[in-house]
């Protein structure tokens, strides 16, 4: 049977397509589509391009449009679900598209474009064009998450017509691509390449699982946040596009050589080119379907793929401490490359797909990118480390990953927790990864050793005297500049412990009371299941030495509010969650924040139904302010805030 993963599972058992997930999963599994009915064919368009949408693709975009949708034109060429654009799932209220976004018709050959470049030139000589004239413009064609800025709103693009305001984006800090200003009309929200292979892979296991975060309505995962921040996820408008742009007949005199830098013209996920004539005039006589404009087409590659016997799974530790399963492949050539390793997604596919020895999995290498394995082919009894490959600790299941919760000695994460720690303080701007790195190669893997560094020791290492002497003075000032104890705490990346569990455990507890607690008493406290008090007290437990050695060289810590406390219970803020918002003039937004959190409020970054107060600024939109109202939500100026306070 085609296997499901959890979260498409999810997706297909919330859509009402007639069948549930293992329905699906059982009829995915039939190879003689002529067998199944409409309804089982319906079912399976519905499912995949909802999981697709969602970021946790069910089958590959060839299979979709060759297999499963040919089989639909073939039985009925005029059925609807041909005319209509493969709609997004809706999670809330929609509106209206200020224009229209159509899907693109497909082709999967260089005939398929002849025949589309000639359906224009009949257009051109239809109104009298004449060819020189007709121009066609290629640009990569971005695998993102489809969107139309109008300036003032961000929409989805939803069925074609109506999608969701997801203005949201823009609002936290999402930046346009090249600079470019707001209201370009249609582009997609897409993720650097190269910025989620090294930050967020290990994480996430697609870039459209970030593309749907960045939009989400609750809180944005800090690592999604920190993307936004280093304008690593953009919205990208298909205006701004890198570009080849010629006559009509230079674009099959080399196709293939024409193609090549645009492939490679953008560092972000693509599949395929977008080929379109700029001519206005025939682009309004040739006009468009329900489903896509004639004048356009996508040009995409079939994924080339092979059934290969895996010989061993091999654990690999990160520098996160998530362990990664590496499948050891007989040798295959595929796409012009001898492939003899894959990674696999993560462990839990490894465990429910019955990766180990004598597995056989489908291998796809497509576009000359990393090989992955698309399926499990035949299963055996899965092959599971039990304990971390790098430092020999027990590990720890967290999601669908194995993870190691030894974050001080072993010598797989030393470099990452290092970097993390001096991160997460933010209060001071010397120790970069650069400088860890150096620091690292000396044989530093402690954070307390590097507190105990001298100005001749980082001399002796290769810094520069003046160098040395600010990394001295910048260790000084992180200890004495004032920093809250639960983003102490969260430094030191502990699984499952980031800055808003910490921020609970601290409401309760000193910081050195966290470190006796056991799992009991921590599922006692709202927010914390047995699962994450298991893996947190472990967690607590691996870091307890190192912790104390930093934390008695006597930080700055400003404590967090207990929620006992009997002076705060007399607080208006008390308990009350509230979402500052726009330019306030009395402070910055961050250092309101945190006034707001030692009066005891419980400080969010989006308006839900359970915000009490949304506090505003300078520049805050009558629409986001109706929202809230809408909600329930008491909206109060900045100075009505204060008033209150007072």
């Amino acid at each position: 049977m085609h296997s499901i993963s959890p979260q498409q599972r999810t997706i297909i058992d919330s859509l009402a397509i007639g069948l549930n997930a293992d329905e699906v999963a059982e009829d995915l599994s039939i190879t003689e589509l002529s067998v199944i009915s409409n309804t089982q064919l319906l079912a399976i368009l519905h499912a995949a391009n909802a999981c697709y949408r969602a970021g946790f693709p069910l089958i590959d975009d060839a299979t979709y449009d060759h297999q499963y949708l040919a089989e639909l034109q073939q039985r009925d060429p005029t059925h609807e679900f041909l005319s209509y654009v493969e709609p997004e799932v809706a999670t809330g209220k929609t509106v209206t598209l200020p224009q229209k976004m159509l899907s693109t018709d497909k082709a999967y050959s260089v005939t398929e474009i002849e025949k589309w470049v000639e359906r224009i030139r009949k257009a051109a000589q239809e109104i009298n064009v004449p060819e020189n004239d007709i121009q066609i413009r290629i640009t990569p064609k971005l695998d993102g998450y489809a969107a139309f800025d109008d300036g003032e709103r961000l929409y989805t693009r939803g069925d074609g017509v109506r999608g969701q305001d997801i203005t949201r984006a823009f609002t936290r800090g999402m930046a346009v691509a090249q600079h470019g200003m707001r209201g370009l009309g249609p582009g997609e929200i897409v993720i650097s390449k190269s910025y989620f292979t090294q930050h967020l892979a290990e994480q996430f296991e697609n870039s459209r699982n970030i593309q749907a975060a960045i939009i989400a309505e609750k809180n944005v995962e800090p690592a999604v946040k920190q993307a936004i921040n280093e304008q690593a996820c953009v919205f990208y408008p298909f205006s701004l596009l890198p570009n080849w742009t010629g006559n009509v007949d230079d674009v099959l005199s080399d196709f293939t050589a024409l193609l090549e830098p645009i492939w490679d013209a953008v560092d972000y996920d693509i599949d395929g080119v977008i080929l379109e004539t700029t001519n206005p005039d025939i682009k309004t006589h040739m006009g468009a379907t329900r489903h896509h404009h004639r004048w356009q087409i996508a040009f995409k590659v079939n994924d080339e793929s092979a059934e290969v016997e895996v010989l061993n799974v091999t654990p690999q530790t990160s520098r996160t401490g998530r362990i990664s399963p590496v499948a050891e492949l007989v040798p295959t050539k595929l796409s012009g490359a001898t492939i003899s390793r894959a990674t696999v997604h993560h462990y839990n596919m490894v465990k429910t797909n019955g990766v180990g020895p004598g597995a056989v999995v489908q291998l796809v290498r497509s576009g000359l990118v990393i090989p992955k394995i698309e399926k499990v082919l035949h299963a055996v009894t899965p092959q599971l480390p039990e304990t971390c490959p790098s430092c020999g600790s027990h590990i720890i299941w967290e999601a669908d990953h194995l993870i190691c919760p030894n974050k001080t000695d072993c010598s797989a994460q030393t470099e990452n927790t290092l970097v993390h720690f001096f991160k997460s303080l933010g209060n001071n701007d010397g120790f970069g990864p650069k400088v860890i790195e150096k620091l690292h190669q000396h044989g530093i893997k402690r954070i307390h050793e590097i507190y105990a560094l001298s100005q001749n020791q980082l001399l002796g290492y290769g810094f520069g005297e003046k160098t040395a002497f600010n990394l001295v003075e910048q260790l000084t000032v992180s200890r004495t500049v004032a920093i809250e104890d639960w983003r102490f705490l969260a430094a030191f990346g502990v699984s499952r412990l980031a800055g808003g569990n910490c921020e609970k455990l601290l409401e309760h507890h000193t910081l050195p009371e966290l470190f006796a607690l056991d799992v009991d008493a921590m599922v006692t406290i709202d927010g914390f299941a047995q699962v994450s008090a298991e893996a947190i007290v472990e967690g607590l437990a691996n870091v307890k030495e190192e912790f104390f050695k930093v934390y008695d060289l006597g930080f700055n810590l400003t404590q967090t509010p207990k929620l006992s406390d009997s002076d705060l219970a007399d607080s208006v803020l008390f308990g009350k969650q509230v979402v500052f918002t726009g330019s306030m003039a009395s402070g910055s937004r961050p250092d309101m924040e945190k006034h707001a959190k030692s009066l005891g409020a419980k400080v969010g970054k989006s308006v839900s139904g359970n915000t009490t107060y949304l506090i505003t600024g300078d520049k805050v939109g009558a629409n986001k302010i109706k929202a809230a109202q809408d909600k329930g939500v008491t909206v109060l100026s900045e100075a009505e805030y204060l008033a209150m306070l007072q």
